[in-house]
């Protein structure tokens, strides 16, 4: 249980991540994730990372059971801010390219990872969403916008339904869907191709992409949360989060999050 690293093959690390039962991150998983990913990028041996997880979905967001025993200082949400801000910039940041490998559901800070990713391989059965205005909070717009078109992004946002990855390959933000059994497989052949290239080029790669891109993502993503703190200063944020249904469901249990 936790965030672990793995060597895939030569040039390739795997970070994965596994929280059951949904991969619903607490404030100290975000940081352990954000730590594997840079750690992964300094070496210079490693030309591509995989993020991977464990189990039947991909990652739930934050944990929700945190905010709600959240003190008067708020400090898990401050710290969830704090943490997912630091992961999602991990990832993006990360110095050679992130793949990511996505199963089943990958809701709220998911789509933070992932929006960052340079490439996302999926099984079929992925799911892509924003369930925040379902969870008493806001983000990840951000990383929305950057995996569908601007009025897709925000009717998602404002019915929190989901999009499959058949959907986003075919806004071209997915690279490639496959069978559950094939996704590992899949992710590993798109890194080794990026890997075979000369790691220095690619780090200089990544570094122009980077710098050419329209959004910071980076301040955006900060300006979105203060509007997911004000959301907590007001009680709206906790009202709405103690409404969760318990079906069980990452979309509307109350032990599971996202940011």
């Amino acid at each position: 249980m936790g965030v672990s690293t793995s060597c895939g093959e030569k040039g390739i690390v795997v970070v994965t991540v596994d929280f059951p039962p949904v991969n619903a991150l607490p404030v100290a998983g975000w940081f352990s994730l954000a730590g594997a990913v840079r750690a992964a990028g300094r070496d210079p041996e490693v030309r591509c990372v995989v993020l991977a997880a464990e189990g039947r979905g991909f990652n739930a967001g934050v944990d929700i059971k945190e905010l709600q025993a959240d003190d008067r200082e708020h400090s898990a949400l401050r710290g969830a801010n704090s943490g997912c801000a630091e992961a999602f910039a991990a990832v993006y940041e990360c110095e050679v390219p992130v793949v990511a490998a996505v199963q089943g559901f990958c809701l709220g800070g998911g789509i933070g990872l992932v929006g960052n990713a340079d490439a996302i391989v999926a099984s079929e059965d992925a799911v892509f969403g924003l369930p925040e205005l379902n969870r008493g909070a806001l983000g990840a717009a951000t990383h929305l916008a950057r995996l569908v078109p601007q009025h897709l992004m925000r009717a998602l946002y404002y019915t929190a339904r989901t999009a499959s990855a058949t959907d986003l390959h075919a806004h071209g933000s997915v690279w490639r869907v496959v069978p559950r059994g094939e996704l590992g497989a899949a992710a590993l052949e798109l890194a080794r191709e990026i890997a075979a290239k000369d790691g220095r080029l690619l780090r200089l790669a990544k570094a122009a992409l980077n710098g050419i891109d329209p959004v910071d993502v980076r301040r955006s993503y900060r300006f979105e949360q203060g509007f997911t703190f004000e959301a907590g200063l007001s009680g709206v944020g906790a009202r709405v989060r103690d409404s969760f249904g318990d079906s069980g469901s990452p979309g509307t249990s109350g032990q599971e999050g996202a940011r």
